[in-house]
């Protein structure tokens, strides 16, 4: 798969990958919201927090999206294009006769409320469905995460199904509410 790094703009927001030099925005971005999106997240080791992960980590995201296995995108308002708002990322991809991935976001505590994850899935799908050809994507979330639950429907993400004892979160296996959103115009290519 040939790939140029997609830079997404919407009406406030820029979404791109991370490169180098957005480490330090990157580390901050996670260690003020750390407290708020423990309840949503893994367990992180107290590498995650350093240099070193993120070094490995972005050199990680570029080959995974070149050999078409993930897209991690950063979240940007255009006005502050270094201070990072928030993430998105597309992971699992599978091809052949299925043609889905998975989404995973979060958006820092101080930027709720204001539409920012509405319209940056709106575009960042819009991508994976007209440029990298998905059929189908998928987003679980935790049943008391209302707030997730209302923005995968205000999307138009149908419930499929719940899971038990689905994720590992926080150190306790979560279960999950499955949604998805199927693209209405996919052709094979």
């Amino acid at each position: 798969m040939k790939f140029k790094p997609p830079r997404i703009v919407t009406e406030r927001l820029l979404l791109r990958m991370a490169t180098q030099e957005d480490i330090p925005e990157i580390i901050e971005y996670f260690t003020e919201n750390k407290t708020y999106f423990t309840p949503f997240y893994p367990i992180w080791g107290n590498s995650f927090f350093t240099e070193e992960y993120w070094q490995l980590q972005l050199e990680m995201n570029l080959h995974e999206l070149a050999n078409d296995f993930s897209l991690r995108l950063f979240m940007f308002v255009k006005e502050n294009p270094k201070k990072i708002i928030g993430t998105i990322n597309f992971s699992n991809f599978v091809r052949g006769v299925a043609q889905y991935c998975n989404v995973g976001y979060g958006l820092a505590e101080a930027e709720q409320g204001k539409g920012y994850m509405t319209e940056a899935l709106q575009a960042a799908i819009a991508y994976i469905f007209k440029e990298l050809n998905m059929h189908r994507v998928m987003a679980n979330y935790i049943p008391h995460n209302r707030r997730s639950g209302n923005l995968l429907k205000r999307l138009g993400f149908v419930v499929e199904g719940y899971a038990r004892n689905y994720l590992l979160i926080n150190g306790q296996w979560e279960d999950h509410i499955l949604t998805s959103l199927t693209n209405p115009n996919w052709q094979p290519r």
